[in-house]
């Protein structure tokens, strides 16, 4: 081999080597330094942490923050989750304890006795015992309190109507605390279905320091609105909103995971709506009926919710022409029901022919099955409602005096009412007005029955039919219609106090065909109930009572 072989030998070994250290440094650098990094310890990730705050528009501003005076829906989403009774409703529509661990009703069924749950506290710190019950069950009694669900008491409960009256002493109401951890309900008869009328915010408890030092003033201020529920209020700005914390001294404060739950008032639904596409606020109340058939085909934040409860329109039965039943149904009948439903309020709901909604059953029969439209059809029988406006002595309408249709503030309201105007001039030829206030004038007006027909509904309150009956009693105190039957009242008391389920609805559907025989009501539609969350919103749930707890939600982004 010559000097030139060998030199060249020794060039080609060079430059393989040369090649073998590129390719291997070309792999370290294509594989990302993988290579390298498996050699040494992963770093752990830094797990980015989500704030956990909840921002929800409400349209309508409640009546007041008293769960001992208020029955106005408006205030449930604050009142259920800043205050606790005994029991609450969870995600399944079942009662579950609340503020009480457990419970035990007598064989006769007259008395319930509670075992409260230990070291119970106040938002403010303070201990919360069987005597705060009782405080607040003989406060909602106390007539000069002005509170509005005070049947729920006086009804069930031994000795608290004479009591209410002025007529006995507290020593005799059926409301006692046996000790610091246990109170025990006493009943005038029994009742199936009283363990679901305790989850009222009527049956909250309330602390009596704060009540006694600020008087009705408690509730305007976050300093003195001392609560006993997941949440406890931070900032109250009336017309704006509500700012709530985390309750740290509620029983079960380690599972609630929501650091701030702010409510704002943002009435109009349409302008709530691009708050919430703009990521402002991550739910809302109220869904626009516009947007409705859009926000079903492309949202997935859209959330229809069934709810037992009824949308109707008060009727004066205490004032002529509508004193006359016959006018009561003429105007009934002339409405379209399947278009204030699909054309202007474009809803899920179904067309209402009596005040008592569908959804309760006994033994696997319906309420309402087999149940009488009580003359009414889905769409207006305009014929059948001008004849019957002709018997009341109001042929062609003539004569019939202006029709005042009266509605409080509220942009989907609004949209009813108006077309309604123009059913009852086109179908019936008499003349209708529309007037709006705000809820709590408004609301004013149809208790003092200052008003001919009035926007009203109502959500049941228990998940029982018994819920709506009492609002047609002769000396009912939702009765805000005039309307009175010796034979309904007599049949709705014995429907109350029946333990057989069966016998109990045989009953209520008896008082139903007696009052719906009198249209004291023009009912609209069975609802349902659309509402807005964000989906990155867990662990919430609404029932079908249109209750909304929060105290297992959570953000995850």
């Amino acid at each position: 081999m010559n000097q030139l072989t060998i030199e060249k030998e020794k060039f080609m070994k060079k430059m393989l080597i040369l090649i073998l250290v590129l390719i291997v440094a070309a792999t370290a650098v294509f594989a990302g330094g993988k290579g390298e990094e498996a050699e040494t310890p992963t770093t752990p990730k830094t797990e980015v942490q989500v704030e956990q705050k909840l921002t929800f528009a409400l349209q309508n501003e409640p009546d007041g923050l008293d769960p001992g005076i208020t029955n106005n829906s408006f205030a449930s989403p604050i009142l259920l989750n800043t205050f606790e009774g005994l029991v609450v409703y969870d995600e399944n529509n079942s009662i579950v304890g609340g503020s009480a661990e457990s419970w035990d009703i007598s064989d006769d069924g007259l008395t319930y006795t509670f075992k409260l749950r230990n070291n119970l506290k106040w938002s403010d710190g303070t201990a919360l015992t069987a005597n705060d019950f009782v405080y607040s069950y003989l406060r909602v009694l106390d007539p000069a309190l002005g509170a509005q669900y005070t049947e729920m008491l006086t009804d069930y409960i031994a000795g608290a109507a004479d009591y209410y009256a002025g007529t006995a002493d507290a020593d005799s109401v059926g409301i006692k605390a046996r000790d610091n951890s246990t109170l025990v309900l006493t009943l005038i008869q029994p009742t199936a279905y009283y363990i679901g009328i305790l989850g009222m915010w009527v049956y909250s408890p309330v602390n009596e320091a704060t009540v006694t030092a600020n008087g009705d003033r408690w509730t305007l201020s976050a300093d003195t609105y001392v609560s006993n529920g997941p949440f406890k209020m931070q900032k109250i700005a009336f017309g704006e909103g509500y700012e709530l914390v985390k309750n740290v001294n509620y029983w079960n404060a380690d599972n609630v995971r929501l650091e701030k739950l702010n409510f704002r008032f943002i009435p109009d639904p349409s302008t709530a709506l691009v708050a919430l596409d703009q990521g402002d606020i991550d739910g809302q109340w109220e869904v626009p009926s516009a947007d409705l058939p859009s926000l079903k085909a492309s949202s997935d934040a859209l959330q229809i919710i069934p709810s037992y409860g009824t949308t109707y329109y008060e009727v004066n039965c205490s004032k002529a022409p509508y004193d006359n039943p016959k006018v009561r149904l003429a105007l009934a009948m002339a409405l379209d029901r399947t278009a204030l439903i699909e054309n202007v309020l474009q809803t899920t709901d179904n067309p209402a022919f009596s005040l008592i909604a569908p959804g309760y059953s006994v033994d696997g029969v319906a309420y309402d099955k087999g149940r009488s439209n009580f003359g009414l059809s889905a769409t207006a029988d305009v014929e059948g409602a001008r004849a019957m406006l002709a018997e009341a002595g109001f042929p062609n309408g003539e004569g019939f005096p202006t029709l005042e249709l009266s509605y409080y503030t509220n942009e989907t309201v609004k949209t009813i009412v108006e077309a309604m105007q123009q059913m009852w001039q086109e179908n019936l030829g008499i003349k209708v007005n529309i007037s709006t206030e705000e809820w709590a004038v408004y609301y004013e007006a149809i208790q003092a029955l200052n008003y001919d027909v009035g926007a009203m509904g109502w959500g049941a309150d228990y998940m029982h039919p018994m819920t709506f009956f009492p609002l047609r009693l002769s000396d009912g105190v939702m009765n805000n219609c005039g309307y009175a039957s010796a034979e309904y009242d007599s049949l709705v008391k014995q429907a109350q106090s029946e333990t057989d389920p069966a016998e109990a609805m045989r009953l209520m559907r008896a008082a139903e065909d007696v009052m719906m025989a009198d249209m004291p009501l023009i009912p609209i539609h069975y609802r349902s109930s659309p509402k807005m969350m964000a989906p990155y919103v867990k662990g919430w749930y609404i029932t079908p009572l249109n209750n909304m707890y929060l105290s297992g939600a959570y953000i995850e982004k």
